[in-house]
């Protein structure tokens, strides 16, 4: 791994041309389809040819990443499912769909437009695990596997994203009627990324009437393509020239959401969760259910979910950074919601993947069940401010470097309550600070929250002056 190639538990990114080439990505490609093959070989107890579904997102490196991803998998014997440029999270559905071994969803996500990634999916439409992503490694730096001449078949799946919008429809939480009948005017800003298209259909669907921008699928970005507050000013701009009821942001994979309000305020990508919880667990209540009411969220996931769903009598389980500890969280609870709090929401009466489809559907089914504007919801819940911040992670001794700066915020903030799961987070009633490497990038991430902004800065502020004391 270089400094800029992330090798990561559930797939492979890096810069294009520089790390990430279409030898290196046919490399990867041909170890997941390995483990294809290996692992439906322990499942059926047969050595029968695996089939992969493989999507993309609207990245300009896309097209012959794709192309290296197909030769790579063809070659150790694995069938591809081609479904073209789609939404992460129709890869993994249509994964669950055909029954395939397994899915490769070409895109960085929410970084910046001269990176891309390979995200591996297992054949249950979940990314894959330590375990899982470490043998695929093993894979990659050719300790097996690395002889196999076989040929798979190409076929072309067209109708994955129809049939990911009819399963969102079809969702029993959903009330589709009351959200057509409230005729919300949306204001939708996909960053030219996969989500045009496809959000543009659904809020019409659900009667809504769009105003878009960024919504072509050239990869383009105009602006930094992560959903937060200080990239979404022309979103924001949008909704108060066109009277929206509400401004909708999706990164491009279409797998994050964030809202902007009916001023053209942003509100910060953790109510996005927030507010499908209350959707989901308010009509839950409202019909009585007796199922369990678990909500699974990450360590860096705003006190706004665990109030709320507190408030909707449920309790919070919190996970180490990452969609699938997330997801395996939800499957092993039997949780009825779940996500991060970066936008995702992760519903698992369709898929326990993050899916801003899911997550636009329910915060409408919100404001049309409650009457209320975006704003209103908002200031009738306890306010706090998370500030995010980045420091850099050297190379040399960077595991020792950072159990330095464990240490030292421990001495000093020895009153916290303490949770090793994922780095180090220190919580307190009201606020809570994360510190831990990120698993995208090569950088320590430091994350507080509390009822100000300057509290929460003081407490990042001290997270970084601890670590490069530690580092120096």
């Amino acid at each position: 791994m270089t400094d800029t190639l992330m090798v990561g538990v559930s797939g492979v990114r890096g810069i294009v041309g520089k790390d990430l080439t279409p030898e290196v990505v046919t490399r990867w490609a041909r170890a997941f389809g390995t483990w294809v093959r290996e692992n439906g070989k322990r499942e059926t107890g047969n050595g029968n040819r695996g089939s992969v579904v493989v999507g993309r997102d609207a990245r300009e490196s896309g097209p012959a990443f794709a192309a290296a991803v197909t030769t790579g998998l063809t070659l150790v014997g694995c069938d591809v499912i081609d479904i073209g440029l789609v939404p992460t999270p129709t890869v993994q559905l249509a994964v669950e769909h055909h029954q395939a071994g397994g899915g490769i969803a070409i895109t960085a996500s929410h970084n910046p437009i001269e990176w891309n990634a390979l995200k591996f999916i297992g054949s249950d439409g979940i990314f894959l695990d330590g375990s899982e992503g470490a043998r695929v490694a093993t894979l990659a730096a050719g300790q097996a596997g690395s002889e196999e001449r076989e040929t798979g078949n190409v076929t072309a799946d067209p109708g994955a994203v129809e049939r990911h919008l009819e399963a969102v429809l079809n969702l029993s939480v959903l009330d589709i009627e009351q959200i057509r009948k409230r005729r919300f005017s949306v204001a939708l800003d996909a960053v030219r990324g996969a989500g045009g298209p496809v959000m543009r259909t659904l809020l019409e669907r659900l009667g809504c009437r769009v105003a878009g921008i960024n919504l072509e699928t050239d990869g383009r970005f105009p602006r930094a393509p992560e959903p937060i507050p200080e990239n979404l000013g022309e979103l924001a701009a949008l909704v108060r020239r066109s009277g929206a009821d509400v401004g909708i942001a999706v990164d491009p994979d279409v797998d994050r959401l964030a809202i902007v309000d009916e001023t053209g305020t942003p509100i910060g990508e953790d109510y996005t969760l927030a507010f499908a919880v209350r959707a989901v667990l308010g009509g839950m209540r409202d019909a009585g259910s007796g199922m369990r009411r678990v909500v699974v969220c990450n360590l860096s996931t705003s006190l706004v979910v665990e109030d709320t769903a507190r408030e909707c009598g449920a309790e919070i389980v919190r996970t180490p950074v990452g969609e699938v500890h997330v997801a395996r969280a939800i499957l092993r609870l039997a949780a009825v919601i779940g996500g991060e709090g970066n936008g995702g929401v992760m519903y698992p009466a369709l898929h326990a993947g993050r899916d801003a489809p899911v997550a636009a559907a329910l915060l409408l089914a919100l404001l049309a069940r409650d009457g209320k504007r975006v704003s209103e919801l908002v200031s009738a819940a306890p306010r706090y401010v998370i500030v995010k911040a980045k420091a850099e992670r050297g190379t040399r001794n960077a595991e020792r470097s950072l159990e330095g700066v464990y240490a030292a915020l421990r001495n000093r903030f020895p009153e916290a309550s303490v949770d090793t799961q994922d780095g180090l987070r220190l919580a307190w009633r009201d606020r809570w600070l994360h510190v831990r490497p990120s698993n995208t990038e090569p950088i320590i991430r430091l994350i507080a929250e509390a009822p100000t902004g300057a509290a929460a800065r003081d407490l990042v502020d001290e997270a970084r002056r601890l670590s490069a004391a530690s580092a120096s």
